[in-house]
């Protein structure tokens, strides 16, 4: 009786590629130790530029069979390419690998890792958060308790907050939308989803209702970005769609901030009507006299929704059983799939 052959298991050469920051924010003691387990790795070599004139560097690259990425890592160009003849894989250890996947990449039969979904976490956590926050008017309650110093009359001054079958419309089906709507089904709220790639039996599949973008608009009390940046969603919610949100609506942005006309929305919130909660903006650093800062309606972060901190380490871990599943010839459970990598953020 014949067994199916056990996969070889290999000690991949492999050799790191991103900027010094990156790699002592994402690989601690513990997973640089775990990566050198799995791989044949020197943790002394880093390449932060393929073109450097480093005799180490070259012959690390020449050897390399996989490039083990994060931020800051140069754009993997036929040059680059050139000096890796062995490279078979690129497992990244962030989100998008739009800034350094090339088609070059793809062309040349190499195969793509990255740990976007770990990624997602934290943004559809911040997401949440902004979310329940948004229903209860968090910000404008604390603005008057603030200046009032003694008890507030909440049934006057708040007769309609909460979040008991409110309605919340989400904007892209993508990873961090779908780990929102997944976040959100404890709660008693009405989800709305608008993608151009998402069917009614995926919307089924996921509990939500599938929207035209203006009916969402329309009809959300909180509308919650995760769609590219694309040609086609430059200006998404420019001013008159803005101008479609319910009164009092609150707008998050946690994708890019080309995808909301800036200048509407400060029109539009200098109003009051509006709220926002803006984790990404455009620019992605506003001026210093951008009224966004300072309007009570607005909460404005530094583009912290992402992986930050200590959950810099579960980018690393992803990205970590990733390589083992390739050295042990197991395909990766996250692949890259160059057909709908435009789909992506």
């Amino acid at each position: 009786m014949s067994h199916p052959a056990t996969p070889r298991v290999t000690r991949p050469r492999t050799v790191l590629a991103m900027s010094g920051e990156t790699r002592a924010a994402i690989l601690a003691p513990e997973a640089l130790d775990r990566l050198a387990r799995v791989a044949d790795l020197d943790p002394r070599l880093l390449v932060t530029d393929f073109g450097a004139d480093d005799p180490a560097q070259r012959t690390g690259l020449h050897q390399a069979e996989v490039l083990f990425t994060g931020w800051g890592c140069p754009p993997l160009d036929p040059a680059a390419l050139s000096a890796m003849p062995r490279l078979r894989a690129v497992v990244h250890a962030a989100g998008s690998v739009k800034h350094h996947i090339t088609q070059d990449v793809w062309d040349r039969g190499i195969t793509v890792s990255t740990a976007a979904a770990a990624n997602a976490l934290p943004v559809a956590e911040y997401t949440v958060a902004a979310i329940l926050f948004a229903n209860k008017n968090i910000l404008e309650s604390a603005r008057v308790y603030r200046a009032a110093r003694s008890r507030v009359n909440l049934l006057e001054r708040f007769p309609g907050v909460g979040n008991y079958r409110r309605t919340v419309g989400i904007v892209g089906a993508s990873r961090i939308g779908r780990r929102v709507i997944e976040l959100l089904r404890p709660y008693d709220l009405r989800v709305l989803v608008h993608d151009p790639y998402l069917d009614e039996t995926d919307a089924r599949t996921l509990g939500v209702e599938r929207t035209a973008l203006d009916t969402l608009a329309a009809e959300s009390d909180v509308v919650t970005i995760h769609a590219p940046q694309l040609p086609d969603t430059q200006n998404l919610f420019d001013a008159p769609r803005l101008a479609l949100m319910r009164d009092g609506a609150t707008l998050i942005n946690t994708a890019r901030g080309s995808l909301v006309d800036t200048e509407a929305l400060v029109k539009e919130a200098a109003t009051g009507r509006l709220n926002a909660v803006l984790d990404h903006t455009e620019p992605e650093v506003l001026p210093a006299d951008s009224p966004l800062y300072d309007l009570p309606n607005v909460l404005l972060t530094p583009h912290i929704a992402g992986s930050q901190g200590g959950e810099l380490h579960r980018l690393a871990d992803a990205a970590v059983d990733e390589l083992e599943r390739y050295a042990h010839g197991l395909p990766f459970a996250h692949a890259v799939d160059p057909r709908t990598l435009h789909q992506q953020a």
